[in-house]
């Protein structure tokens, strides 16, 4: 996401699957198939993924394989009808469990084919199915519902999730909105493969993640089937709808470009998106082998929005986006979707990297280095709100998307940079996108990588840049 994030006005500045490695993806997932309730250990899942700032987000005791959604939207009424296939793994016994769903009616549940009781409980959608799920079954969970989607409000007093727009809607999903258009296990601990089947007025263009596999138009109506294979979050899925300009293409690497963009933004917008593919090989050169079979740029006219999004292999832009947004969003096809957290509290593992992706780019392309961007930040007083909080240690979900932890959580990595030098910082970069890829991956596993990649004791310098507060002194 664009830094930093402000409610209605959060623009940037200038400054500013295959298989995952087995040690870890079982981390995160476990954590999810092994949660239960405490009222009833082992037979009810859990109602949150246990993340400290989202207590609510995701659920335990269970871990969806895929979804397979199909939505039907009309721009006029504004009202959603759904489906939703999930395909999940039961980590123990369960005899209940929960999906997150906000709004929206649900008018049936069924567990393997067979009727399930339903209640709902705030952001919570209780399914009780006739019979108890054994330890490592696999089961079918379809719910269908519908009405008008809306969006959610975080912390900060931003809105994310189904955002409506004046032809259609702005669907971006961080951290919470995804549970605004379908029931999700909602927390990137839990990744999943999607297809996605959407349906809208024949003149309006349908756009998710992955793969375009296919588009018909009958009686006033166009279906766009959509595919992304690679695991991903809840977080990173869209489904927006608008009025586009659709340009496709596909890269020297087979990459397979989807383009879409709102006509009052295509002249602002084609000078920059027509460097996306040169901007995804720079990108694959420092940090390895683009990570997903589709890439692309969603670009809406959504002026109330204020930020753009890295929904997974195709970044969702407000407006259009300078070279600067391009390249952070793009660098989170990496860092963030490819290489998830498994706590929102290790967000800056996503802003810090794509934040620093913008210094190495400028300073590679004759603009100014990264040591002047950090020295410039750097100068800022210790009052100032760059120093408000560490980046490693936000301290709650109002903080997440605040300067810090872009702006500091760079300056983390302009300091790793200094102190192992050029070649070991560029080899870490691409270790840890490789050794994670597809997966998860936290504070810790990170600075422990970059110590063995750099035979370096770092831990004084991810202390004073990541965890202490307040302005750090120069070494």
């Amino acid at each position: 996401m664009t830094s930093p994030r402000r409610p209605a006005a959060r623009r940037r500045t200038a400054v500013l699957r295959r298989e995952a490695v087995l040690a870890t993806v079982p981390v995160a997932v476990a954590a999810l198939l092994g949660a239960a309730g405490p009222a009833a250990a082992g037979t009810t899942g859990a109602s949150g993924a246990g993340d400290p700032y989202f207590p609510l987000s995701g659920n335990g005791g269970y871990h969806v394989r895929h979804y397979g959604l199909t939505l039907g939207y009309d721009t006029s009424s504004r009202h959603l009808d759904g489906k939703a296939d999930l395909t999940a793994r039961a980590g123990r016994r369960l005899t209940r469990f929960d999906l997150d769903l906000k709004g929206l009616k649900v008018t049936g549940v069924t567990v393997d084919r067979a009727a399930a009781r339903f209640t709902r409980d705030g952001q919570e959608l209780v399914v009780t199915p006739r019979h108890a799920l054994r330890a490592g079954q696999e089961f079918h969970v379809t719910v269908t519902y519908g009405g008008v989607p809306a969006s959610v409000t975080d912390p900060d007093g931003s809105a994310d999730g189904w955002i409506t727009t004046d032809d259609g809607a702005f669907v971006a999903g961080e951290p919470q909105g995804a549970m605004t258009w379908f029931p999700a296990n909602n927390h990137p601990k839990d990744k999943s493969s999607y297809d996605f089947t959407l349906t809208v007025p024949e003149g309006r263009t349908a756009v998710a993640n992955g793969v375009l596999l296919g588009q018909r138009t009958a009686h006033g109506r166009t279906t766009f089937r959509w595919r992304q294979s690679e695991p991903m979050a809840a977080y990173l899925a869209t489904a927006t709808v608008g009025k586009f300009t659709v340009e496709r293409y596909t890269t020297h690497d087979g990459v397979q470009v989807y383009n879409a963009v709102d006509p009052r933004e295509a002249r602002a917008a084609a000078p920059v998106l027509k460097k996306l593919p040169s901007v995804l090989e720079w990108e694959s050169k420092l940090f390895g082998p683009y990570p997903f079979r589709a890439a692309g740029s969603l670009v809406d006219h959504a002026p109330d929005v204020g930020y753009a999004l890295e929904t997974q292999s195709r970044p969702l832009y407000d407006s259009a986006p300078d070279l600067s947004t391009l390249v952070h969003e793009n660098a989170h096809q990496w860092f963030g979707d490819s290489v998830s957290l498994t706590t929102w509290k290790d967000i800056w593992l996503n802003e810090g990297f794509a934040t620093y992706a913008e210094w190495l780019y400028s300073e590679q392309h004759g603009g100014d280095s990264a040591q002047k961007s950090f020295d410039a930040l750097y100068a800022r007083p210790a009052s100032n709100g760059l120093w408000a909080f560490p980046p490693g240690d936000p301290g709650s979900g109002a903080n997440i998307f605040d300067t810090p932890v872009y702006a500091r959580g760079a300056m983390t990595l302009h300091e790793l940079r200094k102190a192992v030098g050029d070649q070991d910082f560029f080899r870490i970069l691409r270790a840890w996108a490789a050794a994670h890829r597809a997966g998860h991956g936290t504070t810790a596993q990170f600075t422990k990588l970059a110590e063995h990649v750099s035979g370096k004791d770092l831990d004084g310098l991810f202390h004073t840049w990541l965890y202490t507060k307040g302005k750090p002194g120069r070494a």
